[in-house]
């Protein structure tokens, strides 16, 4: 099926690798996915979509597929991911499936799978086993549905849980934010009642994303939200991908913030109110969001890239909050799920607390130099992997994800992407010279990085 069932979600091209008669069998084989203790709450999914043509058709078919095998269907619409995993802990429902290809480009399409209370199916908890079913299914696609359908409309309650985290409510803000014509436009009446002087870009629904492509990740899809908020004297830009669900930030002089380093600002906050308690952020961050995290009194756990480990681990030791540096961030008092718009309300509230600006409050953190993540096409990952592991021997190793090693002065992670054949390069070090000198080095280890 052109390798469509990926570590964290099911994603292809649409109609040759993901079409009806792909969805129709993922929604009727979803059911073997979860168990008692999700299916003692119904069973029944909440099914949403984003604002791709083809995420309708797909919808409809996901969800005769689960009515077909008995599985009663909550259908919300029109819904960013971080919607469908609040309705699918608000409604105490057996699991829920988003339709999106994320940010992806507009002729792709997928889904998005979890279960009960927003808990993520990844390839080793569900996604490798529905590959197995799917592929091997002789379902009848126009079996009868043994389950109900009810359409339900959640935004409002949505809307009163992420206004009930305001904390600070003045001064009044200027925030700029780029909706890239994805599903970050349904945040419009919340981010209206923020007390901000909103500066909206691309807050129109449109799934061939026309202004750019709705991957905040890339700095070249940043270049509006950059220039905006220069323009318009804003203390705060941010910019969401197609399904919403991650957030880059840029600061008051049009800069963009590194996503750890949001991590780094933010966890203080929870550790006020919760000395001691752990903060998940991934091996990626830099060293100062480990040190903001033990600074603030907090516990770093440091957690392998991808939501379903990042979230695994803060459910199991009940921490309030944790981030990647691809722009996740995760929330106990949302379902342990991802939230861009309330890292949004998060930091409004952290600027009004202090009354300083973002660059100022970010500065502090800045104090090692990273290369960002760069990306190299390798055909032996693993050999690759083995074959750093022996230049670097004297360093500090560990295999958590790919390899990292740490020195006194600098460490480097390679790893594995979990969603293209590649590998992933982070390196950080203590002065920007030295930084440059070991991404020279390893370069020639690694070859030319692709785009």
């Amino acid at each position: 099926m052109g390798g469509i069932f990926k570590a964290y979600d099911i994603r292809g091209t649409y109609p040759d690798q993901v079409n009806e008669e792909i969805a129709f069998k993922v929604g009727y084989h979803f059911y073997d996915l979860l168990d008692a203790e999700d299916l003692a709450r119904g069973p029944v999914v909440v099914v949403s979509r984003d604002m791709r043509v083809h995420s309708v058709p797909l919808a409809e078919a996901l969800m005769r597929g689960l009515r077909a095998r008995g599985v009663a269907v909550i259908d919300i619409g029109l819904a960013d991911t971080p919607l469908n995993y609040f309705a699918t802990g608000y409604l105490r429902a057996s699991g829920g499936i988003q339709v999106t290809a994320s940010h992806n480009p507009a002729t792709y399409n997928g889904f998005k799978l979890s279960r009960r209370d927003a808990i993520p199916v990844s390839r080793d908890t569900g996604i490798a086993k529905l590959e197995e079913l799917v592929t091997a299914s002789t379902v009848d696609p126009e079996l009868e549905p043994l389950a109900s359908e009810e359409k339900k409309d959640v935004f409002e309650a949505y809307r009163q849980h992420l206004l009930s985290l305001v904390e600070v409510r003045t001064p009044r803000l200027k925030l700029a934010a780029d909706a890239a014509n994805g599903m970050g436009t349904t945040y419009l009446p919340i981010l209206e009642e923020l007390n901000v002087d909103l500066v909206p870009l691309f807050f129109e629904l449109d799934g061939t994303f026309p202004n750019h492509e709705a991957n905040p990740l890339k700095q070249e899809n940043l270049v509006d939200i950059e220039r905006a908020v220069k323009e318009n004297h804003c203390d705060l830009g941010v910019a969401f991908d197609g399904d919403a669900d991650r957030a880059m930030f840029v600061d008051e002089t049009g800069t963009a913030i590194p996503a750890d380093r949001i991590t780094g600002l933010l966890a203080p906050r929870f550790l006020r109110t919760e000395p001691g308690a752990a903060i998940v952020y991934d091996l990626r961050s830099s060293w100062a969001t480990r040190e903001a995290i033990e600074e603030a009194g907090g516990v770093p756990v440091r957690e392998r890239v991808g939501h379903s480990f990042m979230k695994a681990t803060m459910r199991r030791l009940n921490s309030p909050f944790g981030g990647e540096l691809a722009g996740h961030f995760y929330y106990r008092a949302n379902y342990t799920a991802d939230s861009s718009l309330l890292t949004v309300i998060q930091l409004l509230n952290h600027l009004r607390e202090t009354g300083k600006p973002l660059s100022e409050l970010i500065a502090p953190l800045n104090r090692y130099f990273s290369t960002g993540e760069i990306n190299f096409r390798v055909d032996d990952k693993e050999g690759m992997i083995r074959h750093l592991g022996e230049l670097y021997s004297d360093g500090e190793i560990d295999h958590l994800d790919g390899i990292t090693v740490q020195y006194q002065d600098w460490w480097f992670n390679v790893r594995p992407s979990n969603t293209e054949p590649l590998l992933r390069l982070v390196l950080e070090a203590r002065t920007r010279e030295l930084m440059g000198e070991k991404k020279a080095e390893l370069l020639k280890t690694l070859g030319n990085p692709v785009s």
